[in-house]
């Protein structure tokens, strides 16, 4: 008896030793901290398989010399995100439509996204269609419509006899996005910009104002916009986050670096020595306010890891330009999107 007690015993151990050694489910797992780690099965998709690719976001075809940045995979603590798996993404949103709505680092994921699914099915047949702001990737085996609408305040602006005016608490664009199944919001990339003449909050009409104080009166009115116009039941809601940009090197520890120009590797570790923007605690912020469930894809501290991730000058503008805002694909928007597809499993 007593051998059979430590035969089981020692039984309990080794099974419970090997469960120790299996990756967790994504489910209740933190998916957002992590480090990058070299893995040889990365990339994806190779852009070549994706004729649609931007320019500014092709950098392989662009000619960038140094080919290691797509081949790094985002691990975070305690499990491991499940592999993408464009045929699974397309059977479970069978006949459904996933619409992308922001700037141009929306743009950047969207193409991720269509890219990443096209590759998996390259024989299945797909159109794309504008119409006005909206563009549609098509798969039409499945049904599923992957959708584009670029919007980089997400609050309006509306043409009048004055100028270009932006009104902080006005959605009426909201109207092309109902009947999605699934919606991913983004907004900050513009903020830092002015391309209207006057901004009006009720009936308060100004030149200008507070930038990082604007943004968060229009996530406030795109917060209430999804409490009283979106179906959670029917819709899933994400936000994408905010994407991080590089031009100055002392914020990752390089001093005489003054742009993401030349780098070849991720900052190794888990925490970026610059600290997380401040536009990240006012979205957390306006993101808590909202009562209905939104799913925010807090992707802001692995991108900043990423310094070696952005077009620089093999973007659209060549070595004219220096992008260092947007990402190279195949890239880092790939990593966006299967923490998102992990949350579709």
């Amino acid at each position: 008896m007593v051998l059979q007690d430590n035969a089981i015993s020692y039984g309990s151990a080794l099974v419970l030793s090997l469960l120790l050694l299996l990756p967790l489910p994504t489910k209740g797992c933190d998916m957002f901290t992590g480090q990058w780690v070299k893995d040889t099965s990365y990339p994806l998709y190779d852009p070549s398989t994706c004729p649609f690719i931007r320019r500014e976001f092709d950098c392989k075809k662009n000619g960038r010399p140094d080919l290691d940045y797509p081949t790094f995979r985002w691990q975070p603590h305690g499990c491991k995100l499940a592999r993408f798996n464009g045929v699974e993404f397309l059977q479970k949103n069978r006949g459904k439509k996933i619409m992308f709505v922001g700037d141009s680092l929306s743009l950047n994921q969207w193409q991720s996204l269509t890219c990443m699914l096209h590759s998996s099915v390259p024989k299945s047949p797909h159109t794309i269609t504008t119409q006005g702001t909206i563009t549609t990737f098509t798969f039409q085996e499945y049904g599923v419509e992957i959708k584009m609408d670029r919007n980089v305040y997400l609050v309006d602006i509306v043409s009048e006899k004055i100028g270009r005016v932006m009104k902080l608490d006005s959605i009426n664009d909201g109207k092309n996005w109902l009947g999605m199944d699934t919606l991913i919001f983004n907004t900050w990339h513009w903020w830092s910009r002015k391309s209207w003449d006057y901004i009006q909050i009720g009936r308060n009409v100004t030149k200008d104002m507070d930038r990082m104080a604007a943004f968060e009166i229009a996530l406030g009115t795109w917060g209430k916009w999804v409490d009283t116009v979106v179906d959670t039941r029917k819709t899933s809601v994400f936000f994408q986050g905010i994407s991080p940009s590089h031009y100055n090197g002392t914020l990752w520890g390089e001093p005489t670096a003054h742009s993401c120009a030349g780098q070849k590797e991720p900052l190794l570790g888990t925490n970026y020595p610059g600290g997380l923007p401040p536009e990240v605690g006012v979205l957390k912020r306006a993101l808590g306010k909202i009562t209905k469930p939104v799913t925010l894809l807090d992707i802001t501290m692995l991108s900043l890891l990423r310094k070696d991730g952005h077009p620089s000058i093999y973007g659209i503008d060549g070595r004219t330009g220096n992008d260092c805002s947007h990402w190279c694909l195949s890239g880092v928007p790939d990593t966006w999107n299967e923490i998102f597809y992990n949350y579709m499993l």
